[in-house]
């Protein structure tokens, strides 16, 4: 289990280069070096290395230079090695080094149709090396570029066997520092980013089309451990750093109390499913307060739930609830004034959301207070507070629509999604790839509200009396909820735990009970 996984801007990359660069450090050769062995290392998993046929697609700029020295490393190794350029200035030296290792170089820009061309040529090579753009790339692609890229994309999906695709620092097209895609991307199987992760290989939707990311180590560790990341995603390592686990002296109080005002008349089921969650977390005690129908249908499933008012040190709020129940609204209002004055942490779904958007008597929120919206939800929040916004406009820039929201409110937000976006109103970005695509049931948010509640319980008390830092705990909390309830997904799901765990795509369908059901077996990955 490895240590959290920090991205940080092409503006913190190029100056944490530009010391090594002035002592003459052969960035480049590393670079190049290390993206060769990790080619070689995809053709050796797929059976041989000699004899493979490997088309390098060079645009100008130094990942370009970058592809072109790994070529000569692959030519020695028993590639056939082809390079299509698709831009009219490429690294001259890199050029020069592969013209004369063998590498076969093909200036696919005199062509009539150079994207017809460079598919023909891709079409007898397993392994295809995306070097078009870099990190200095903005927007979607341009000029020539876009429509080899695009037809590229087509040729590779609709191949039977499809070639391994492997992206040098990022996929060429993606926003490099915010995961946006405006344009044509080639999907990626790896990519071999230098030096550090960057934010677009980290958050959505880009970072569906990184694949696999490796880092490779150039030095610029010590410069960049004093700039602050600008995305982070938690490893099991890192969770399990946070997990509350209990010692021989602690007892139910200790160990957390989570109060739960979910459920309805209506949809009853919201309130077993995020008191399921909770419990299956190993906190203390769950309380829950509602209706009649909800409540007993909580004590059924779960008999070890208190359906008193009493003392709590986090509130889950709003799921299962409409927001046209005055009554119920009503009660929401109640608990999160009275949380917010104790200064315990509280998380806010479905129904308390719209509470936000109508309620004029509440103050600005604390970072304590979490949000957790899907996209639709987050485009009516903002569209409410005066920011005109669309369901499409979230899920085209999840991760500028969450910060926008945690700095209008003041609260942490959770933007579930494929890939789980968290934004405090300062700090890095979380961004959690954990889970698989059968976790988009009906259900499966209650779950997650009752983990993060769990969760948020075990530090209340330290964060209402200010031991720990209430302004950026819950952001790294909610990143850990998310992955323990992606994990727990995937082992609903018959698929290994970790992503990149396996080789197992698919999985089985779930329901959200069955996900509440994995938690456990989740936390056994990462506390085990």
């Amino acid at each position: 289990m490895g240590p959290m996984i920090r991205a940080h801007s092409a503006a913190a990359v190029r100056a944490a280069e530009e010391p090594l660069l002035a002592a003459g450090e052969p960035l480049m050769a590393s670079a190049a070096f290390a993206l060769a062995t990790h080619v070689v290392a995809e053709l050796r998993a797929r059976g041989r290395v000699a004899g493979s046929v490997v088309l390098l697609l060079v645009g100008g700029g130094n990942n370009g230079g970058d592809a072109l020295f790994a070529g000569t490393h692959l030519v020695r190794r028993g590639c056939q090695v082809h390079a299509a350029l698709v831009s009219d200035g490429v690294h001259e030296g890199g050029l020069a080094a592969a013209r004369a290792a063998g590498v076969r170089v093909h200036r696919v820009l005199d062509a009539a149709d150079p994207a017809a061309a460079v598919v023909d040529l891709a079409r007898r090579c397993g392994v295809w090396v995306d070097a078009v753009t870099g990190i200095g790339a903005r927007g979607p692609l341009r000029g020539p570029a876009a429509p080899v890229v695009a037809a590229l994309a087509a040729e590779r999906s609709a191949w039977p066997q499809e070639p391994v695709v492997v992206a040098v620092d990022v996929p060429s097209g993606i926003g490099v520092d915010d995961g946006t895609v405006e344009g044509p991307v080639l999907p990626a199987d790896v990519t071999v980013t230098m030096g550090t992760a960057k934010p677009g290989l980290l958050l959505p939707p880009a970072a569906g089309l990184a694949g696999r990311v490796e880092v490779v180590a150039l030095g610029l560790d010590g410069t960049l451990a004093a700039e602050p990341p600008a995305a982070c995603s938690l490893t099991a390592a890192d969770v399990a750093d946070l997990w509350p686990v209990p010692g021989p002296d602690d007892h139910k109080y200790t160990r957390g109390v989570l109060g739960i005002a979910a459920g309805s008349q209506t949809y009853p089921g919201a309130a077993a499913l995020a008191t399921a969650g909770a419990l299956r977390t190993g906190l203390g005690m769950v309380r829950y307060l509602g209706p009649e129908v909800p409540a007993d249908l909580v004590r059924t499933l779960h008999p070890e739930v208190v359906t008193v008012p009493g003392r709590v040190q986090a509130w889950v709020l709003g799921s299962g609830v409409d927001p046209a129940d005055a009554a119920r609204t009503a009660e929401l209002h109640e608990h999160l004034s009275a949380a917010l004055a104790a200064r315990l942490p509280v998380v806010l779904d479905a129904g308390a959301l719209t509470l936000l958007q109508e309620d004029t008597r509440l103050p600005d929120l604390p970072a304590t207070a979490v949000l957790t919206p899907h996209a639709g939800e987050l485009a009516q929040l903002l569209t409410a507070c005066g920011e005109e916004t669309a369901r499409e406009d979230v899920t085209a820039a999840p991760a500028r629509h969450a910060r926008l929201a945690a700095e209008i409110t003041g609260a942490t937000v959770l933007l579930k999604g494929p890939t789980t976006v968290v934004a405090a109103p300062a700090g890095p970005l979380f961004a959690q790839q954990d889970a698989t695509p059968w976790l988009a049931t009906a259900g499966a948010g209650d779950v997650l509200a009752g983990v993060l509640g769990a969760l948020l319980a075990g530090y209340g008390d330290l964060i209402a009396s200010g031991t720990h830092d209430g302004a950026h705990l819950p952001a790294s909390l909610s990143a850990a909820a998310a992955l323990v309830h992606g994990r727990a997904a995937r082992i609903a799901a018959g698929l290994p735990p970790g992503p990149g765990e396996g080789r197992a795509r698919t999985g089985v369908p779930i329901t959200a009970g069955d996900v509440a059901a994995a938690v456990p077996a989740a936390l056994r990955t990462v506390l085990g």
